[in-house]
């Protein structure tokens, strides 16, 4: 598979670095960057074949990825329309919708559109995927094939959905070094020093998320067998459930979605 990116940023070597450990050959890997610095490192770190702006050769490709900024994204695609045929392209960019990423492109329909999360920088991210209509399972798998080299994947059938998964794991990450920060703060103000509460609090996270991957019980069961009646743990819980934390976390999901949404019809509204 022919594959060139339009951006070269870190989620574009993330994506790369993890292609060439699953056997993705560099010659077949083109990157179009602006910066002369980051195409002198992406030739570096992966030999990839890295150029200033979109030529025949790197147009000429199975998959097409958008790795750029929103903001820049309708100019990159005035730019690389007049090269567009059969390829499919894969959008990386948060809030775009893939029907306007499409007219910018001059019509193209050949879409599928992504949401990673940070956590792809190391191998360990989650991505939400959405295909247009008009791709069959091979276009799908290509593009599932780039984004399960830095973690999982989740399809969803509805364009819609993906202002879900933002809220859920794109934005995920954040709210998970919010808990983090809090429990080290919780840590430090019961006599704990910094580094003992970081340590604890990253630690108890990473095991208990380990936990839950692996088990076959669901979270609530899970939070159930460590819930002790009279405990320190349900202590702690009826503490959160009296502050209604859940249903903050809810609120806050929503409220992301909304976002998202709200993003797509600025953004889209050129």
């Amino acid at each position: 598979m022919r594959i060139t990116f339009i951006g070269g940023g870190n989620m574009a070597s993330a994506l790369i670095g993890g292609m060439l450990k699953r056997g993705a050959q560099a010659s077949e890997i083109a990157v179009v960057e602006l910066l002369a610095e980051g195409r002198e490192r992406l030739v570096r770190d992966f030999g990839v074949r890295a150029i200033e702006s979109l030529d025949a050769q790197a147009a000429d490709c199975d998959l097409l990825v958008l790795s750029v900024k929103p903001q820049q994204m309708r100019e990159v695609c005035a730019g690389i329309a007049p090269h567009m045929k059969r390829q499919t392209v894969l959008s990386i960019a948060a809030g775009l919708r893939a029907a306007d990423i499409g007219r910018w492109l001059g019509g193209h329909t050949r879409m599928v559109r992504a949401m990673p999360n940070t956590p792809a920088l190391i191998g360990q991210g989650v991505t939400g995927l959405y295909a247009d209509a008009s791709l069959g399972a091979a276009e799908r798998a290509q593009a599932e094939q780039v984004l399960s080299a830095v973690g999982s994947v989740v399809w969803v059938d509805d364009e819609t959905l993906i202002d879900a998964v933002t809220a859920v794991s794109g934005s995920g990450p954040a709210y998970v070094f919010y808990f983090i920060e809090a429990l080290v703060r919780g840590g430090e103000a019961l006599g704990l020093s910094a580094d003992q509460a970081r340590e604890l609090a990253i630690a108890t996270f990473t095991g208990a998320s380990a936990l839950a991957a692996q088990s076959p019980e669901s979270p609530a069961t899970l939070r159930e067998r460590v819930t002790s009646k009279g405990g320190t743990t349900e202590a702690a819980l009826k503490s959160m459930n009296a502050d209604a934390v859940n249903e903050a976390i809810v609120r806050a999901l929503a409220a992301a979605a909304a976002r998202g949404a709200e993003l797509g019809d600025q953004l889209g509204a050129a």
